[in-house]
């Protein structure tokens, strides 16, 4: 016997799994991401960094902890590892293929027209944030046109508070001079429901931001659970 990275054993002569790597892989490349279950998807991540282990249980393992595909990439390091199967290499792996998502939906959202393009930036900024397990207040800043010209994480905090500074946040707009502001954050229990303090502070920001000339559109808050928008509760 010997002993995997993943710390489980495999046994001498031809392993069991490749078969069943093979047929995977192939199962993938005749159709797609839709023909695989969430942990088959997961199982072909873990296929690069866990060469000489059956990735099935581990797979199945994280998916259980975590609740999702999504939730398992944005998992903390720390968290992740306490998973029997999960080092560095498969963390690293996984918080690559996050990055990558992430990455390529900005990438549809970055110089398009914000407000036509809303299905788009509801894609990326629960990718970027609904399964944290820390509060992040992030800004999406567009120009005349409602193009996103930037997009700043500004505070990040704990599981159920972020700091956020209203005349900091304008301050930061008029240095970009953006016409406009979304605001976003998340909430790690899940539930995107805006509290007290949420929308407290979203109305001292939309004051401070009307006598500037700057719109504040909406903010949104994410979660695992989904997404509630101030605009469409009627909030602002």
């Amino acid at each position: 016997m010997s002993e995997d990275d993943s710390g489980f054993a495999e046994a001498a002569g031809q392993p069991h799994y490749h078969g069943h790597r093979d047929r995977l892989r192939q199962r993938f490349r005749d159709g797609g991401h839709e023909a695989l279950q969430d942990y088959e998807l997961l199982e072909l991540l873990l296929f690069a960094p866990i060469k000489r282990a059956d990735t099935k249980p581990i797979a199945k393992a994280l998916i259980a902890r975590f609740g999702s595909f999504a939730e398992v990439l944005a998992a903390p390091p720390a968290r992740l590892k306490e998973v029997r199967g999960v080092g560095d290499r498969v963390v690293h792996d996984l918080k690559l293929a996050h990055a990558a998502a992430e990455r390529f939906l900005r990438v549809k959202v970055q110089g398009k027209r914000v407000l036509s393009s809303w299905s788009a930036v509801l894609d990326y900024v629960r990718t970027a944030m609904a399964f944290s397990d820390r509060e992040e207040f992030r800004i999406l800043f567009l120009d005349k046109k409602n193009a996103l010209i930037a997009d700043e994480v500004q505070q990040r905090g704990t599981v159920d508070h972020t700091p956020v500074y209203p005349r900091e946040v304008l301050k930061r707009a008029l240095e970009l001079s953006a016409s406009a502001i979304v605001l976003v954050h998340n909430h790690p229990s899940g539930d995107p429901t805006p509290s007290r303090a949420d929308i407290q502070m979203t109305n001292q920001i939309a004051e401070i931001a009307k006598p500037l000339g700057i719109v504040l559109h909406d903010h949104i808050i994410v979660g695992r659970e989904g997404h509630a928008s101030f605009r469409g509760l009627q909030l602002l």
